[in-house]
């Protein structure tokens, strides 16, 4: 594949409010109903939709809500409906949002965007129309347009709340210009991820009962059927009856096969985060060998077969190398899917050591920029890291993500959110008691017994250790210093999200009125990917030569959230469920358009 770099000129578009509508009317333009193969008389549906997650159901209540009729199909039982995104924190990325008007936060269209370039680094071919970040440029400018207007007013016009203290993530390499937010932007879901996917599966659900959709669970799609160039339709396996709890593996016996027909398919399968086999195939040299041992953060049924089958029939594939993984997996003691890897979302006080007890430097600090930490983890020669911390940091620091492992958030208890204020989150405390990756020590020499006994490496030399946390305690006696983790803690202090709620006062690791030491180690942890299928502003799939492949449509993570890669190289966060909600809406209004008479 090409890699044609281009300069990425910052345009500057202050219509914010209109941003939303904007963008439908463009893909309404772009989506001209095409000559199908397919008569109406011929088809089952006027729309077939693969896969119902996130992405999924929006695209499908879009395409019912004009009235079209719709085949929703899966590969998994009815208990999965909303896929990965039900397992999510509920995380979202809003620009000048409400949440962050009432915490001082003074964000904007412009600061976004600026973060956003800095962040992705489009470098394949943007000017290029078939440049692979040609697209994704372009979804890009929309996305951050939608983040800073429509969205969080479509989002709340459908019941959607969201916690009011806005969170900190990816916080960045340290210049203004360069990777990472700015400003706080992590926006909490009242209800997490199944707040999110709640109204869009009432919508489909209710389009069911009007007889406008239909499900197809147990549906494996096989293959798209094409006539004449133009995708017409889906053929596959029926999977056998499967009782398989959400997120649990379900049976892949075969009980018979199917071909359905429809002027319309739009591919919304996500990703390759539970094939570590595709993982490694996509590995990019750029951030090292890729992991022995990885951990996994999604359910066995993200597999990525679509891309390839989507592929065959004539999609193209760019930036397959870009992905999403993380550095701070833990094993889960109670696993509900093969490899079942739990996320800390960490505070920035932790001190943060490779495998072999050494330091790492800035930005590899905890929640400052994830893809470099990830080389730098992967080029200490293992597949592992470590945190050394304090029971006061872990109490006000450590989050974990995923919808089960936050009740209170999830389940709307406020006594248990309150809760937190003076005792340590129970999934916390219960990760600490159960998890094989948590060592719990009174003393720092006991604390490095238990770290080597772990792994069985013997790679903690306890005298270098000390030197090293010695070292950081006495940058605390000032209130400024040359330590850039030092500073960031004070940062973080100074906005009052984060001393409210996510970061331990300033203390000396080797503090025993802080204590217990505790040592947890770190697993890589699969997660998203960042290429996909391209895709124009419309949602349409094109080929190698940029053109829409007829009839064809993909939204989600299979699409790299639009456009075959919105993200670039690396997320600010937040933006996974938006570009879900984002690019499933465009191409569910587009293929409306386009189906209608």
């Amino acid at each position: 594949m090409e890699n044609s770099p281009a300069p990425a000129a910052i345009t500057r578009r202050r219509a914010l409010t209109a941003a939303g509508g904007a963008l439908a009317a463009t893909a309404l333009a772009q989506a001209t109903a095409p000559a199908f193969a397919a008569s109406a008389a011929a088809s089952d549906a006027d729309a077939i939709v693969v896969g119902g997650g996130l992405a999924g159901l929006v695209a499908t209540a879009e395409l019912a809500a004009a009235g079209r009729r719709v085949l929703l199909l899966d590969q998994e039982p009815a208990t999965n409906l909303g896929g990965q995104a039900f397992w999510s924190f509920g995380g979202l990325f809003f620009v000048d949002s409400d949440e962050q008007r009432l915490m001082g936060i003074k964000d904007s269209q412009e600061l976004a965007w600026q973060d956003w370039l800095g962040t992705a680094g489009f470098d394949r071919g943007i000017t290029d129309k078939t440049g692979q970040d040609h697209w994704a440029y372009k979804w890009a400018e929309a996305y951050v347009d939608f983040a800073s207007g429509e969205k969080r007013s479509w989002l709340a016009g459908l019941g959607v709340q969201w916690f009011p203290i806005v969170g900190w993530a990816e916080r960045g390499g340290g210049l203004a210009d360069g990777h990472g937010n700015s400003v706080p932007r992590f926006h909490v879901t009242w209800g997490t991820g199944p707040a999110v996917v709640e109204p869009f599966e009432k919508k489909v659900r209710a389009a069911v009962a009007d007889g406008k959709v239909t499900f197809k669970f147990r549906h494996r799609v096989d293959g798209l059927v094409t006539t004449n160039g133009a995708v017409t339709g889906v053929r596959g396996a029926v999977l056998e009856p499967s009782d398989a709890a959400r997120g649990k593996p379900s049976s892949r016996t075969v009980v018979g096969e199917f071909e359905l027909r429809a002027p319309v398919v739009i591919v919304t399968s996500g990703g390759i985060g539970a094939n570590h086999d595709l993982v490694r195939q996509n590995w990019p040299a750029r951030l090292g060998t890729p992991p022995k041992n990885m951990i996994t953060g999604v359910p066995a049924h993200v597999d990525g077969r679509m891309l390839a089958i989507t592929e065959k029939a004539g999609g193209r594939i760019v930036n397959p190398d870009r992905m999403w993984h993380y550095t701070e997996g833990l094993r889960n003691y109670d696993p509900i899917w093969p490899g079942h890897g739990i996320r800390i979302l960490p505070g920035p006080s932790s001190m943060w050591f490779d495998a072999t007890g050494k330091r790492f430097s800035a930005p590899d600090m905890p929640g400052y920029d994830t893809l470099h930490t990830l080389k730098s983890i992967t080029a200490s020669g293992y597949d592992y890291s470590w945190f050394v911390t304090t029971q006061k940091i872990i109490a006000k620091e450590f989050a974990l993500s995923g919808s089960e492992q936050n009740p209170d958030l999830t389940e709307k208890n406020i006594w248990k959110l309150l809760s937190r204020i003076w005792q340590t989150p129970e999934p916390i405390e219960k990760f600490k008691k159960n998890g094989v990756d948590f060592i719990v020590a009174t003393t720092l020499s006991e604390l490095v017994r238990g770290m080597n006994k772990l792994t069985g490496d013997g790679l903690i030399d306890l005298a270098d250790l000390q030197r090293q946390i010695e070292a950081r305690d006495r940058e605390m006696d000032n209130p400024y210093t040359k330590d850039l983790q030092v500073m960031g803690i004070r940062n973080a202090l100074s906005y009052p999200g984060d001393s409210l709620s996510r970061t331990a006062a300033a203390h000396k690791i080797l503090d025993s009125s802080a204590g217990p030491l505790i040592a947890v180690r770190l697993n890589v942890l699969t997660r998203k990917t960042l290429g996909g299928l391209q895709t124009d502003l419309s949602g349409r799939v094109l080929n190698a030569a940029g053109t829409p492949v007829p009839g064809l449509y993909a939204a989600g993570e299979v699409s790299g959230f639009g456009g075959g890669g919105v993200h670039g190289y690396r997320s600010l966060e937040g933006t996974f469920l938006g570009g879900c909600l984002f690019s499933g809406r465009a191409a569910g209004r587009a293929a409306a358009a386009a189906t209608g008479t």
